[in-house]
């Protein structure tokens, strides 16, 4: 990007010429289902109950809950259920808002003053999980045998349970609760906002990010450099503040995580995860294992396809020669998404439907929106919404079979509650990562040349590698920054160096890698919003890969099973979900079960080249 004084306004990525978009009508959000307006009374209305209701709260259980019956115990716990249902209301509608465009003030501030006066309402709440946590185990497991309804609960006794060990003093937690809002989610707003606000000229045009990174998938192989380098110039641009970030945050993470005792600076993602340290072990150590034959094996191919002596990080995303340059309007991506979806099951294609029809779908790539993609379960007695970028790049599709699985999911365990509702992130991407599967294989069943299905193979392989080897690649790099920082401040060279140390790793000898190419980590929002998030895609995939080979047997009871496991949200451990499908994600060999899909998928590339 070059030095103005003046920026130039940015192209919209979803604009042509004339105004309109290339890949028909885009839909944008309704969010009048949580609240009308920002001025809304309805949302006035619940700030005020939220204020009364934590303030009353607190009054009736504060020092009390060990003394209380097994009823009373259950109606604590639903009435602590009903604010978190009308706080997660308030915070989706700003938060929601605020991410259709991080750059309008008006909007940033809304979020941050919701978020504020939330946080100031629920710290006399704090005493609730500390006494909790307090309360003898014989007493909870009588209150358990006593009551079946408080013992739906339990799953959520137990999850902060697994906190004990690591609970702080009264006073610190409620400092900490206060504290949250200038933290963490203070150090999050300024890198969302940088990033929404960052600029890249790309052969004379000014992009936003999405629309910049889109190019590195571009058949134009200068094109794909000339992006490359815009992203490295401005991210060098921007590095000081970035390593800032990431400094602040992994020291405010060793902080809390010496004051508490946690053994690693994954243990909080592992518990929050309810998946042990082990399990993830295993995942992490059989795809390091299996990077010789996965990533270096693909990308030597990919190499020769491309007709080069050496692959460049620009390279790495390119459509293969013999493919079509193609934009997949909306309306047929929908399609296909949705007849993917219906082959399974049309229970699943009538759950995918009103995200399509009622606006809980945003798509259009716009100056100000927040970058990537997700899907958001707001709260249970509402919907989720999804969020989008859409370019028209057949990877899109496959995004939006993504984040669409997502929102079926969350439908499907809203019946739990709000408690009860959240999915660990290990398993949250299950049924997102099965509404790819299905999406690729109704396009595989359908490919007509041996052309066609090749590219699909292969479009199919890299979208997995970078989902399992490149988030592995990506947890490396965290473990690696995380323990680095505990002996001291990193400059941005450090940080950078340590990102390096495991891109050759993971992508493999066909690759060299660019001048700039070393700040690629400054733009990974997973790092700085949810620290270690990022195995769970390789978990996901992978459960989802040993998943779908026993669908692809035949189990007449798949789909029954299947909604079943989407149903139970957060209420069962992953080795309950998974034992009606004969899995076991704690068994070592279970990685290598998804892992030899992957490689099973090159080795037909591979054969198609004899």
């Amino acid at each position: 990007m070059t030095a103005q004084t003046t920026p130039r306004p940015l192209a919209d990525a979803n604009a042509t010429p004339g105004g309109a978009s290339p890949f028909g009508e885009l839909p944008e959000w309704d969010l009048s289902d949580l609240y009308a307006s920002p001025d809304a009374p309805e949302l006035k209305r619940d700030l005020d109950w939220v204020e009364a209701a934590c303030k009353s709260f607190a009054e009736d259980y504060e020092g009390k809950l060990a003394g209380l019956t097994a009823d009373e115990m259950l109606d604590c716990v639903l009435r602590y259920e009903r604010i978190d249902t009308v706080t997660g209301r308030l915070g989706s509608y700003s938060g929601l808002r605020y991410y259709q465009c991080t750059t309008d003030a008006e909007r940033a501030k809304f979020a941050g003053d919701i978020q504020e006066r939330v946080t100031n309402f629920m710290t006399p709440l704090v005493f609730y999980t500390l006494e909790i946590n307090r309360i003898p185990d014989e007493t909870l497991e009588a209150h358990f045998k006593e009551n079946a309804d408080l013992a739906r609960f339990k799953p959520i006794f137990d999850r902060l349970r697994a906190m004990r060990p690591y609970q702080l003093s009264d006073e610190l937690e409620k400092y900490l609760h206060d504290d949250s809002v200038v933290g963490a989610s203070a150090w999050n707003k300024l890198f969302d906002e940088t990033m929404a606000g960052l600029e890249f000229e790309v052969n004379g045009e000014v992009l936003p990010l999405e629309a910049t990174l889109n190019l590195l998938s571009e058949q134009d192989r200068d094109q794909r450099e000339a992006a490359a380098k815009a992203l490295a110039e401005v991210f060098q641009g921007q590095i000081k503040l970035f390593s800032r970030v990431h400094n602040t945050l992994a020291k405010m993470g060793e902080i809390q995580d010496r004051w508490r005792g946690m053994p690693t600076p994954q243990t909080g993602r592992h518990l929050s995860n309810h998946v042990e340290p082990e399990v993830v072990e295993a995942l992490r150590n059989a795809v390091v294992a299996a990077y010789p034959n996965l990533s270096h094996r693909y990308y030597e191919l990919k190499r020769k396809w491309l007709g080069l002596d050496r692959m460049q990080v620009w390279d790495r995303n390119a459509p293969l020669p013999i493919e079509e340059t193609k934009t997949v309007g909306w309306d047929e991506a929908r399609e296909t998404v949705m007849q993917a979806y219906a082959g399974f099951s049309p229970e699943m294609a009538e759950l995918a439907k009103p995200f399509f029809d009622k606006g809980w779908i945003d798509a259009a790539v716009k100056p100000g929106k927040a970058p990537g993609a997700f899907a958001h379960p707001t709260v249970t007695d509402v919907h989720p919404y999804v969020m989008l970028n859409y370019l028209g790049k057949p990877r899109d599709v496959m995004t939006l079979a993504h984040e669409l699985g997502h929102g079926v999911h969350q439908v499907l365990a809203a019946g739990q509650g709000e408690l009860l509702s959240s999915t660990p992130l290990t398993l949250a991407e299950t049924a997102s990562v099965f509404g790819e599967m299905l999406t690729f294989r109704k396009m595989l069943e359908g490919a007509k040349t041996q052309t066609e299905r090749k590219v699909l193979l292969a479009n199919k392989v890299e979208d997995m590698i970078n989902t399992v080897v490149r988030q592995i690649a990506f947890y490396d790099f965290e473990c690696k920054l995380h323990e680095a920082r505990r002996h001291g401040e990193l400059t941005p060279e450090d940080i950078n160096a340590l990102w390096m140390s495991v891109q050759g790793e993971s992508l493999g000898p066909a690759f060299d890698f660019m001048e700039g190419y070393e700040t690629f980590w400054a733009y990974i929002p997973h790092f700085v919003h949810s620290p270690f998030y990022v195995y769970a895609y390789a978990f996901g995939d992978g459960l989802v890969n040993a998943l779908y080979a026993v669908y692809e047997q035949g189990d007449a009871d798949f789909q029954s099973k299947y909604f079943d496991m989407l149903k139970a949200g957060g209420s069962k451990h992953h080795t309950e979900l998974l034992a009606p499908f004969g899995l076991n994600a704690s068994d070592p060999a279970f990685w290598n079960k998804g892992l030899e899909m992957i490689s099973g998928m090159i080795d037909e590339l591979e054969a198609m080249e004899e």
